[in-house]
């Protein structure tokens, strides 16, 4: 009788442990998952980081079917202003990870900020999905395992810029800013190159509206060279273009660049055949995802996505990809163990997490700017697509 009572006892509490476990796996499930998106809102890179807010609430939109919510837990976007500011930006991030408990977090627009925000993602043990800022350092010598980038990296700008330029006999000078972005393009594109001459690197300050003096030292250092002589831009805002004023055609000194927003390629038009390497442009994927995108900008907002548009919405489809897989888990070492090598769909094509630093494997695309009256802005036509697998992209971490 005593031990009938006793195991009577014992299935009954083992029950109770049994609900009290289920009720709050039941509980867990129901709640938010809670995504900061810190960007600049305004600042510098306003124009940019408009866009991938933009592009990041549609990817959501299109990756959830339209409910904003993941294995029944509703998406909720915490919108946080940087201004471009490092120290505000780490400082957001800490309070988005310590006060407002988000479960991981999206952005920054500027590598400064970004790499400001590193270390706060490791200290809080939380993971920050990087999009757009684009240093090297971010998934390089900085980075820690708590980091993935959907943004391309300066080595995929570089290594794709090479195709374009990277031939014998001709002579670049690199104009960048002075910055984490600006100098680690530089060093990548200079790593990058095996046939062409770099003769002469620029670095001007980021706000640089006046390109007189430097534009002055580029002339310098190319004139009188025999061969192609290409200046080739790493710039992020303002109008770097100024210093074809410069009458650079007298000297034989073309211009070259990657890829940028709409507004910025309403110069480009001054340079029918300059060719170089983009990141996107609406016009040359051909994929569901994309097809999407374009759609959906249109139906909304009367135009065509830009640059950074596509880089929000890749963001939003590596997080729901990664969600869905965890059944909507947002505990921090599931979602890591989740997303290495973990592959997703974008406005690209496909993309790929590399395991050893957690950078976004992408293609790119090779393109020559035509120049068509029926759009505000250089078109850059597609000459090829460049595949993520073409690209040897250095692992630049110290894991």
């Amino acid at each position: 009788m005593q031990r009938r009572t006793w195991v009577a006892r014992a299935s009954l509490l083992a029950t109770a442990i049994a609900a009290t476990v289920f009720g709050a796996g039941v509980h867990a499930q129901g709640k938010d998952i809670r995504i900061a998106h810190i960007y600049s809102k305004t600042g510098p890179l306003e124009a940019y980081g408009k866009q991938t807010q933009t592009g990041f609430m549609m990817g959501l939109d299109y990756a959830t079917g339209g409910t904003m919510s993941v294995a029944g837990r509703k998406i909720v976007v915490m919108e946080k202003d940087d201004q471009g500011k490092p120290d505000l930006g780490k400082s957001l991030l800490a309070a988005a990870y310590g006060d407002d408990k988000v479960d991981l977090a999206v952005g920054p627009t500027a590598s400064p900020v970004a790499l400001a925000m590193l270390p706060v993602a490791e200290e809080y043990k939380k993971v920050l999905l990087v999009e757009p800022a684009v240093a090297d350092s971010i998934t390089g010598d900085k980075w820690n395992k708590y980091i993935f980038r959907t943004g391309r990296n300066s080595s995929q700008d570089a290594i794709a810029n090479a195709v374009a330029l990277d031939k014998e006999g001709i002579s670049i000078v690199t104009m960048a800013q002075d910055s984490a972005f600006g100098r680690d393009g530089v060093k990548a594109f200079k790593e990058a190159l095996k046939k062409a001459r770099l003769v002469h690197e620029e670095y001007l300050p980021p706000a640089t509206t006046d390109f007189t003096a430097g534009g002055q030292r580029m002339l310098d250092k190319l004139k009188g060279l025999p061969g192609r002589k290409v200046i080739f831009i790493i710039w992020a805002g303002g109008n770097p273009f100024k210093i074809a004023d410069m009458d650079l055609k007298r000297h034989g000194i073309e211009i070259a660049t990657g890829g940028n927003i709409l507004p910025a390629m309403t110069a480009y038009k001054q340079f029918p055949g300059m060719e170089g390497a983009a990141y996107y442009y609406f016009g040359i994927p051909k994929n569901p995802v994309n097809e999407a995108l374009v759609s959906m900008h249109y139906r909304q907002l009367k135009a065509p996505p830009d640059f950074f548009t596509a880089g929000g919405f890749s963001a939003a489809m590596a997080v729901v990809t990664a969600l869905k897989k965890t059944n909507g888990d947002t505990a921090t070492n599931t979602l890591i163990k989740t997303m290495e090598g973990m592959s997703f769909d974008t406005p690209k094509g496909k993309m790929t997490f590399r395991k050893e630093d957690h950078q976004a494997m992408q293609n790119m695309y090779h393109f020559r700017i035509k120049v068509d009256p029926a759009f505000a802005w250089g078109v850059p036509e597609l000459v090829r697509e460049i595949k993520a697998e073409e690209m040897t992209i250095p692992i630049r971490n110290k894991r």
